[in-house]
Formats: structure tokens, sequence, C-alpha cells
């Protein structure tokens, strides 16, 4: 049988990072995935997604600055070539991530691995054993019950299409599809957002979604809120969609249903019930030092972990480098999420980092709220943006930020100096005795606090 100190399962930004690691420290290291390796975020999430995105930039750039100089006449997105400029990135990313790992000293094997036991796997039929496992096969679309689930197309096969219909339907009021809706938009398609609730994108202030929505629906974006998908008939150019909101159904004609009704866990297959692993659809059970709670041999990091961590791609990586350090050193340190920003990159971009307004209320905190309608400012005027504003939680005992919430052009750069200073315990005062270059986004920092 094969042997290993580790085996690795998940080649995405999380494994990769605990295989070279502990490859590093001169284990016996392998890694296996059914798919390419470079995980979702380098070939079918982040990084892709923000190519596509650079086109309805210079759209939308364009449009604001019509009668301000710019003449926008006639200009458009070339799908096709858009497309193409993505391959370019996204295509030499296996054999690369493969060829370093190698380099390093990993073994790469390709497959479906599955538990035989505690301590084995099976991989298409050879087995092998390690004395530690780390799981970090990361998410898939959440699996959706309604009649014609299986037309929608997920956000990977979003970013492969040969052209854009002319009316798509984004199932789900998060991420993906607020990003691919503010990108079809500017790229002549006609979006529609469903969301099932009355507020979509939950987990950012719910102000400045409401300032996004208004933007979107500048841009042409429709938003239904309270609206669930009954059944989906696939006709011969197009979708019928059956919607129901609060109790009004009816048909809709689409060209592209698209999911963006949320994430589980990657898990299935694993057959991690053989090995002693307790697991649900929010990833493995696992301590706050990402070991699993009932099979000491195995770990687990990123979105196959059930950890407080947002599934954000920096996060995966820093619990796979946590995970790897506690298994060469059999420690227990606990990853450290303090001041994790996060982004929904729309145009502009929405932002966030720390709590919300209400959970700050709810814990009790004497906080001072620090909004600012940042869209007649210099560094939005310059670019003709009509839409930006922030919000800055602040503890008045101790001036120390709790949470930051910025919706404007370029603030995903500048939530990143907002989430330093909750991670280095810095007070606002310290914060806005820094020098910008000016005129720069940054230098908007001190008035923003």
């Amino acid at each position: 049988m094969n042997s290993y100190d580790l085996i690795v399962i998940g080649a995405g930004m999380a494994g990769v990072s605990a295989a070279n690691k502990c490859a590093a420290a001169g284990w016996r290291v392998a890694i296996v995935d059914t798919l390419p390796y470079g995980g979702t975020c380098a070939l079918r999430g982040c990084d892709p997604k923000k190519i596509l995105r650079r086109g309805a930039e210079i759209i939308d750039s364009a449009r604001l600055m019509r009668g301000k100089g710019i003449n926008d006449a006639n200009l458009s997105i070339n799908w096709t070539d858009l497309i193409k400029h993505k391959h370019g990135f996204t295509d030499p990313v296996p054999s690369n991530t493969e060829d370093a790992l190698s380099s390093n000293g990993v073994d790469t094997l390709h497959g479906r691995a599955r538990f035989t036991g505690a301590n084995t796997i099976a991989i298409d039929g050879t087995s092998y054993e390690a004395a530690r496992f780390l799981i970090a096969t990361g998410a898939r679309p959440r699996p959706l019950d309604f009649p014609g689930h299986e037309h929608l197309v997920d956000s990977a096969g979003f970013m492969d299409l040969p052209e854009l219909p002319e009316r798509i339907l984004f199932v789900g009021g998060g991420f993906i599809s607020f990003e691919f809706a503010h990108i079809a938009a500017r790229a002549g398609s006609t979006p529609v957002i469903l969301d099932r609730g009355p507020r979509p994108l939950k987990a950012f202030d719910p102000d400045l979604v409401e300032l996004l929505i208004s933007r979107g629906a500048d841009a042409g974006i429709e938003l239904w809120r309270n609206t669930t998908v009954t059944a989906i008939e696939k006709s011969q150019r197009s979708y019928l969609v059956g919607v129901d909101g609060s109790g009004q159904p009816e048909t809709v004609e689409f060209g592209l249903i698209v999911h963006g009704a949320g994430r589980t866990a990657d898990l299935a297959g694993l057959d991690l019930d053989t090995a002693g692993v307790e697991w649900d659809q929010n990833g493995v059970r696992v301590a706050a030092h990402l070991q699993s709670t009932s099979n000491p041999a195995v770990y687990a990091a990123g979105d196959a972990a059930n950890s407080p961590g947002m599934p954000l791609t920096p996060v995966a990586v820093f619990e796979g480098k946590v995970a790897a350090s506690n298994m060469l050193k059999a420690t227990t340190t606990v990853p450290d999420y303090t001041g994790v920003p996060t982004a929904v990159f729309t145009i502009p971009e929405l932002t966030r980092v720390g709590m919300l307004e209400q959970e700050a209320r709810e814990q009790g905190v004497d906080v001072d709220v620090r909004y600012r309608d940042t869209s007649d400012w210099y560094s939005n005027y310059r670019i003709g943006e009509t839409t930006a504003a922030t919000k800055i939680l602040i503890d008045r005992s101790t001036d120390r930020i709790l949470g930051a919430h910025l919706l404007g052009p370029e603030y995903g750069e500048l939530i990143n100096f907002l989430g330093l200073a909750m991670k280095l315990d810095l007070t606002t005062r310290q914060l806005k005795s820094m020098t910008a270059a000016y005129p720069t986004v940054g230098s908007d920092l001190g008035s923003i606090l």
C-alpha cells in the first residue's frame, strides 16, 4: 500500500498551501483532486470573475463620463473576446500548480478519493494510507429541489458561455447573483435577481445594500424580492420559469438561469462515515484548531471545514497553513480571523470588515456610527460616480473600529486599511495620523473616520 505522512484531498488554495508547507518540512506528501488543479478561486471563481468585471468596469466608467468629456457611443463588450482573455489566465493554472507542487516534492494524484478506513483511502481503486489527512475540497452549489432545477448553470458555466442571452435570471440574492448581474448588465443583457427573502446580501450593511440596489436598477438590473422559483420548463429557444411572489404565481421567459442560491461543503462521495469523521452540509466538524472532532488523523480547511472563518480564499489559505503547522508541530493553534475583509465586486463594490451595526447594538456596545455620503467627494466626482457611502462603527470607550462598511469605487482596496487597523488594534486617532498620497481614494480615509 502507498504510504504517506499526509494526504491532502483537494488541490485548491487551502490544500496546495498545506501540501507545500508539509513537504518543505520533509514530510512525504500527496495531493489528489478529481478536477484540474488550482481550485475554485483561480479557475471558476474570484480571479476569472474579476477579469470579466474589468470589461464591465470600462463600459460603466465611460457611461459615467458621458457629457463630461467622453463620447461612449458604440462602446460595447465583445463577450467572445472577453472570455478568451479570461482563458488566457485560467488555462495555464492547472499545469503550473501541479508543476510547482511536484518541484516541491509533493506527489500529485488524480481521481476520486474515498475513505476506506480511519487512515486509508482509495483513489479509483488504488489504496493509500497516511498518518494525517487534510480535507480541502471546497464547496459546490447548494442542491435545489424544484422541478427543472437541472436547467440552471453555475458560476463556472456562466463564465464559459460563448455569448450572453438577452434576458438572464439569477436565482438567489448573494455574491454570485449580484456580481454576475452587474457584469451582464454592462454586456448588454437584461438581468433579473430573484431573492426569496426581503433583503439580499444579508451579510452586508442594509443601508449600503439598498444604495447598491438603486445603483444596479439604474444600470438595468431588476430585483424581485420575496419571490421563489416553483418550476422551470425548457422550450425550444428559452426557459419558462414559474415564480411566486407573495402568492402571485406567474410564468416568465428567460434565455438563461444561473444558480446563485448559495453553496455547501463539497464532501459527497468521500465516505467520511467510514473514516469516523463527523460532518454535515456546513463541512467537517472540527475543533477550533481545525482537527476533526471525531478522527484525530483528519483535519479540514476552507469551505470543507465547519469553522468560524468566512468562505473566502484568503481564509482558506491561512486555515490551510494553520492546519499544516498544527499537524507538523502537534500543536493546537487557533486561526486568527480578526480584521478579515470581504467584498461583493459589483459596480461599485460593496465591502465589509467586522461587525454589522445591528450586531454591535445587540452586544450592548456603546457604538458611534459614523456614516458619510461620499458620492460628491472629489474622488468620486472625478470619475462621475453618483453612488458611494461609508459607515464606520467605533467603540466610544476605546476609539477602536468594531466594523467598517464601504460602498464605492476602489473601496475594495480601502477596506484593507480598516481590516489592518482592526488586526493591529489601532485606534481611529492612530489611523488618521497616516499621511496618504494625494489625490487618492486612500486619502479620503481620515475624513471617512
